[in-house]
């Protein structure tokens, strides 16, 4: 039995770490060649698999770049800013929840810019997956925009709804871009530039 076990999480731990570099060989793709379409083959070949095996682990290709999303997501720290977006202060938790949100789009800018791109035209497999992260932050949004609603700390003339449409504008990755590469910010002013816009646009 101890055997068995042994070797039931033996393989666990290789396919996890299979699973592991494909991720991380998509993710060098996108940094190396983002103008040229994903290629299956590279992808296997760099991560050192048959091309079958990706298949295998992810179903298709549609499902790859989900993974994928949720992996930048999870790495960049998305359940941090969960707990601080429901921080008891509304407008701390903004202030933390737009932080962290640039912070994760600087740690993987260059994929991010990529996926983004690719989006406009692949859009039955990255455009699925970036839709679905937008759905995601469009989600917490209008959760901290009710929030601060409710906490009353929204100007008289900004409900719960056209705060949420403004914390998606200043939140999207676009937004954070234009500061941090077309401005060539670093990502505490990116930050600063972000929090102070929310604030005075909305808050009381």
């Amino acid at each position: 039995m101890a055997t068995r076990k042994y070797e039931q999480r033996l393989r666990a731990e290789s396919a996890k770490a299979t699973r592991r570099r494909i991720l991380d060989a998509v993710c060098e793709q996108l940094r190396e060649a983002p103008s040229k379409p994903v290629s299956i083959d590279v992808i296997a070949q760099a991560a050192g698999v048959a091309r079958p095996t990706v298949y295998l682990v992810f179903g298709s290709r549609a499902d790859l770049f989900d993974e994928v999303g949720a992996d930048l997501l999870q790495r960049g720290g998305f359940e941090s800013m969960i707990e601080i977006a429901d921080h008891p202060d509304a407008r701390q938790g903004l202030r933390g929840c737009i932080r962290g949100v640039v912070e994760m789009y600087a740690t993987h800018r260059d994929v991010l810019r990529a996926l983004h791109s690719m989006a406009l035209l692949d859009a039955s497999a990255v455009g699925g997956a970036i839709q679905r992260l937008e759905q995601g932050r469009a989600a917490g949004m209008t959760h901290l925009a009710e929030r601060l609603a409710e906490q009353g700390l929204l100007r008289l003339d900004s409900g719960a709804e056209q705060a949420a449409d403004m914390l998606w504008l200043l939140t999207g990755f676009d937004s954070f871009d234009l500061l941090y590469t077309g401005r060539s910010q670093p990502v505490e002013r990116v930050a600063d530039t972000l929090v102070a816009a929310a604030e005075r646009t909305l808050c009381a």
